[in-house]
């Protein structure tokens, strides 16, 4: 890429995107598009044609997705297949009419088998179920990845789909009804740290900011512990989903978005299977640390940097989803590209920028 080319970065306000808009312009790319989802909804075929029409992005980085956590994905099955197919369908698709030079399609690790040899290569696609919990949305990127690879097969083009492990950073989603566990967590601990302390005034400007199911901060107090107390939060007391056994990979999102501007600048398709390949299969990327710790470490973990000091108890009754899913990110590593920053000192970056968020006197998240 050149640095004045066009850069399309679909999603640039979400984790992933934000911080891939963040890496390109330290990197020195001054020409990049970007359009929020009330300016641009990536369902509308016609809108995303008339986009492309218009603006003619040399290269597109699809960051666009409709995401959530374990909750979220049990509750809108068919949200998460069909929004994510409709944004990857005209995006993909009009980025082939229009020429576009290269494309970066994010994925996920959920798009593995639940009981997938871990750590889990590449080549792990499609051997064996999924995860029921996750299902739709993995089967959406499962066919975003396989658009990418068949499109470059029949037609030369210039598509690499990358599946970054779970991701963490500025600009996470903290809702408690629809974020990651990451997230969740952290928001969490800090709210039962509010309430342990008796702050309530703290606790109400945090449901200023994240509203809850329609509670913030002016909600009657009777009303917010209810709402809290539905979400686990009581006072001394955390409460999570799952038995805490599950172990999880993480990743700083400032640290995927440098792994996909590094794959856009020095990866093509041909660099993603071995020469002289007779079925051409499985050519997506892993992004990850290759490390892991359990949901039960991760929980112990948020609330030492949070400073919680109440009692941590696990909800057996709810799913864990899978048990382990870890990726194997030697395909990257032999491209040339490693993670730096470790889960502890993520963790202690993640809750610092939720505070100064938290602080911050812009509209509401």
């Amino acid at each position: 890429m050149e640095k004045n080319d066009k850069i399309y970065v679909a999603g640039h306000r979400g984790l992933v995107g934000s911080a891939i808009w963040k890496s390109l312009q330290q990197r020195g790319y001054t020409n990049l598009v970007g359009r929020s989802h009330a300016e641009l909804d990536l369902r509308d075929a016609v809108a995303v044609r008339q986009f492309f029409d218009g603006e003619r992005p040399d290269y597109v980085f699809l960051a666009a997705a409709f995401v959530g956590g374990i909750m979220a994905n049990s509750r809108y099955r068919a949200d998460f297949i069909y929004n994510n197919l409709q944004i990857q369908q005209n995006v993909i698709g009009e980025s082939f009419r229009h020429g576009v030079k290269k494309l970066l399609f994010l994925g996920s690790t959920c798009i593995y088998p639940r009981d997938a040899c871990q750590p889990m290569q590449e080549n792990a696609l499609l051997t064996s179920p999924l995860e029921y919990t996750n299902e739709p949305y993995a089967i959406a990127k499962i066919a975003g990845l396989k658009m990418c690879e068949s499109f470059n097969l029949q037609y030369g083009t210039n598509y690499i789909a990358v599946m970054p492990t779970n991701l963490y950073g500025p600009n996470d989603n903290f809702d408690l009804e629809r974020s990651h566990v990451l997230p969740a967590m952290i928001r969490k601990a800090y709210l039962a740290r509010c309430l342990e302390a008796d702050d309530g005034s703290a606790l109400r400007r945090d449901l200023d900011r994240r509203p809850v199911e329609g509670i913030d901060g002016q909600a009657p107090w009777g009303n917010i512990l209810a709402m809290l107390a539905h979400y686990g939060v009581e006072k001394g007391k955390l409460t999570l989903w799952g038995t805490g056994r599950p172990l999880r990979e993480f990743l700083w999102s400032e640290e995927m978005a440098d792994a996909c501007v590094f794959v856009m600048e020095r990866v093509d398709f041909k660099d993603t299977y071995s020469p002289g390949t007779k079925d051409i299969r499985n050519c997506h990327i892993n992004i990850g640390t290759g490390k892991e710790l359990s949901i039960r470490q991760l929980a112990e973990l948020v609330m030492s940097t949070v400073g919680f000091k109440g009692q941590l108890e696990f909800d057996a009754t709810k799913p864990d989803g899978t048990m382990r899913k870890l990726t194997d990110p030697s395909k990257l590593h032999a491209l040339g590209w490693h993670h730096r920053i470790d889960i502890e000192e993520g963790v202690q970056r993640m809750f610092q920028w939720y505070l100064s968020d938290l602080s911050n006197p812009g509209s509401k998240r």
